[in-house]
Formats: C-alpha cells, structure tokens, sequence
C-alpha cells in the first residue's frame, strides 16, 4: 500500500431486502438506534479506514445520506455512488429488462467511480467485528498489488435460525490461499446437520471457511470486474434472476492465474438480519457487546 493511497470500505447497500420484509439497511438496532452499518463504520474507522463509499438504490440514497453523513462529517472522506441496472452494461443488452439488481460483483464495481486505493467490501446489514477490519487494514499494509483477501467464518457460526441462508464456500491449495469459491444459495440446519439444497441435498462441514462478503481487493481488481461482468451479462442477459456474486469473480480472478487471495482470520464475531425474526436476536447480541465494553453506549 503506497503511503499516499486511502484505504477505503465499501458498503454495498443496495439490497432489496426482500426476505426481511423492510429496508434493514437503516433499521434500528442499537441501544440509541443504530443500525447495523453504525457499528461497521465505527470500527472501520478505528482501524485506519478513511474512505466510506455507500452503493446504494436511488429511492433510498437521501435516507443514507441524511443519516451518515452527519457522522461520518470530519472523519472520512465520503461518497455515495448509485448503482443502476444500466451501469457497466454493453450498449447491445440496453435496456435492461429486469428489476433485480445484478448481484455483488455489480455493487463492488460501482465503487469504481471513486475508489483509487485498496479497499475493503461488506455488506451494510452484516455485524463483522472490530477484529475483521483490523485484519483488512494490517493485511494491506504490506500486500503486494496482485494480492487480495477474504475474511473467513466458520460455517456452524453464520447461520439463521429461521430460514435458508445463502453462503459461499471456500476450500483452500496446499499453501493456504484461497483456491476457490462456490456460493450455495440455500443453506439450512437439519438437526445436527448442515445441509445444502443447491444441489439435490448435500451436507456441508460445519466448520468449512466462508465468505460473509467481507473481503479485501487492491484498487487493479477493478479492471477484472469489469471485464467479467461484461462476459457475465452477454450470457445471462435474458435471464432475470441471475446474479453476479463476488463468490464468483473470485474464482474466476484465481483460475485465470491473476492474483492470489488470503483468507484472513479475523472472522470471529459475526451476525446479521436475513428475517425479520433475526431483529430481536441481533439486538440482544449488540447490547452485550455493549455491556461488555466493546462499544459506546453512543457511538456518535
């Protein structure tokens, strides 16, 4: 990381929470009302972070800005970059017929717009930790620039218990990097087991590394994206419902023998909303690490 470069976090809070039943980007869940992305802001923050890029939808860009950029006045630098069906879309597939949002991979490479440096990618409604960030900004201290990273959870540790999950999985080469990625869309418990209904039914190891979208790029994996996203929409144009993960282009950035992925260890506390059940659990979790003295009663 050269010296005069920023490091940046990208929230990706564009979803459309559709399981969740409400824009759970800006639900309340701290003891004052923060959100989830509060407390990923503050330890961004306090780990060396001084760039926040928001992808977000247009009908919700105000509502984010009203209400993080007073916080964030003085201690970032910040942005708030929309993302559209349109962009990075070959004038030959315009217009886009469909209304889901082309995936991850999408979000991230609307970050393009502003980001010069290395820069960290989460989700906006996913609690990753003090320890995450920490991990993402000591790793690119000394990173070469063909050098990449993911923060990883254990499976048994990121599921709800209210439904199916979506994850993706990694599995490791023999030096420890990341060799690939499979992203498994409907992940349940079954009694002692973890199941996978993808394909057929298929039991995952409960203690297999996985993505939770937290991950670490140097700013040249922005040229990648782009040219994958362009081969992915030339494919899949005509078919709404796909969706462009992270997970994937990953793999892809790996096969093509274009840089190497770490997976960092810095996964230890993790949680999140997929339904609306979640709420009252996750509230419960960020009162004790409050209690606990982990964090400010009033981060702001």
């Amino acid at each position: 990381m050269k010296q005069d470069q920023k490091l940046s976090l990208l929230v990706m809070a564009a979803g459309m929470g559709s399981r969740y039943g409400g824009i759970k980007q800006i639900d309340g869940f701290g003891p004052n009302g923060e959100t989830i992305m509060d407390y990923s802001l503050y330890d961004a923050l306090r780990a060396g972070f001084t760039e926040v890029v928001f992808i977000v939808r247009e009908e919700i860009k105000e509502t984010v800005k009203e209400i993080f950029q007073p916080k964030l006045q003085g201690k970032a630098d910040v942005h708030f970059v929309v993302q559209t069906l349109e962009k990075f879309v070959p004038d030959q597939f315009l217009p886009v017929d469909r209304k889901k949002p082309w995936g991850t991979t999408h979000a991230m490479l609307c970050g393009k717009e502003v980001i010069k440096g290395p820069f960290a990618v989460i989700n906006a409604d996913d609690f990753y930790g003090r320890e995450a960030f920490e991990s993402l900004a000591s790793f690119f201290r000394t990173a070469p620039a063909d050098h990449h990273a993911m923060v990883g959870y254990t499976l048994k540790n990121v599921l709800s218990e209210h439904g199916s999950v979506s994850r993706g999985i990694a599995t490791r080469d023999d030096a420890g990097f990341l060799k690939s990625m499979k992203e498994h869309t409907v992940i349940v418990r079954e009694g002692d087991k973890i199941i996978s209904k993808n394909e057929g039914h298929m039991e995952l190891e409960a203690t297999v590394p996985v993505s939770m979208n937290c991950w670490g790029f140097q700013p040249g994996a922005f040229e990648l994206t782009e040219k994958l996203f362009v081969e992915f929409v030339s494919k899949n144009y005509q078919n709404p419902a796909s969706e462009f993960y992270i997970a994937l282009m990953v793999t892809e950035l790996i096969n093509r023998g274009l840089g190497k992925v770490h997976i960092l260890p810095g996964g230890k506390t993790w949680f999140g909303v997929t339904y609306k059940e979640d709420k009252e659990e996750v509230s419960h979790k960020i009162r004790n690490l409050v209690l606990e003295g982990l964090y400010p009663s009033k981060l702001w």
